[in-house]
């Protein structure tokens, strides 16, 4: 999947024609609800904040950098090599992103040096879910896997979860299964049909988000991570040996 590709899809995704407002209206609810717990957390928004990989979602109160410069991007770069020179941000978000790049932990390490000191970072990230590329997808993850990437660059996990649970990964693999059984021209129509009749299944996750066996099955995890502050750093330190 190349540049080209990836703007025809955000170009039908956002398509005013008849055909582009009856596909938004036939399309199913997402088969996944999120977990509620992920956002209570005390990590406020400062004056400035990154979204890593937000396309056109336009995120209100973020720098919205992404790899295409869609509509409602305000940065056009690769994260691997952000144009920032210092520290700026009090809040990064990188929502599934890391599985589509070359080298995580480069990307998690360029994430912590534009991080002010006592600023958040939250990585969100598949675990149990389909293939999918944008424009490449290169791997999945685990919270063990999470948590190291952020000890690798110097950031405190503070909090973790699971964002989407094991009730969205078995309706995803549905999904996608029953498409592969269909020919291409048909698979929209067995994605609606199927989206429409399985969605209110994605209401169990609630139940099982409690479960600590949701590490078996869960869709997508996610970590806060905390850069430590010069203050945290000196109260850290261990005392001098005699």
């Amino acid at each position: 999947m190349d540049d080209s590709t990836i703007r025809a899809l955000d170009e039908v995704r956002r398509s005013s024609t008849w055909r582009g407002r009856l596909r938004r209206w036939f399309t199913p609810p997402a088969p996944l609800v999120m977990n509620p717990e992920e956002w209570r957390i005390d990590a406020p928004l400062g004056r400035w904040n990154l979204y890593i990989g937000g396309a056109a979602a336009r995120p209100q109160g973020y720098v919205n950098l992404d790899l295409f410069p869609l509509p409602g991007v305000d940065l056009a770069a690769d994260a691997e090599f952000l144009p920032f020179a210092v520290p700026l941000f009090q809040r990064i978000e990188c929502d599934a992103v890391l599985e589509h790049v070359a080298r995580p932990d480069a990307i998690v390490g360029e994430l912590s040096r534009v991080l002010l000191p006592g600023g958040y970072l939250h990585l969100v990230t598949p675990f149990a879910h389909p293939f999918h590329e944008y424009p490449r997808d290169y791997r999945r993850f685990t919270l063990d896997g999470l948590r190291l990437l952020g000890e690798t660059a110097g950031l405190v996990a503070v909090k973790e979860g699971w964002r989407t649970g094991p009730t969205a990964t078995l309706l995803v693999f549905v999904l996608e299964y029953a498409k592969l059984w269909s020919p291409k021209w048909l698979r929209a129509a067995v994605h609606a049909v199927l989206g429409w009749v399985l969605f209110p299944l994605r209401y169990l996750d609630h139940l099982l988000f409690r479960k600590p066996g949701v590490r078996q099955l869960g869709n997508h995890c996610y970590v806060w991570l905390q850069k430590p502050s010069a203050v945290q750093r000196l109260g850290d330190e261990k005392p001098p040996l005699d």
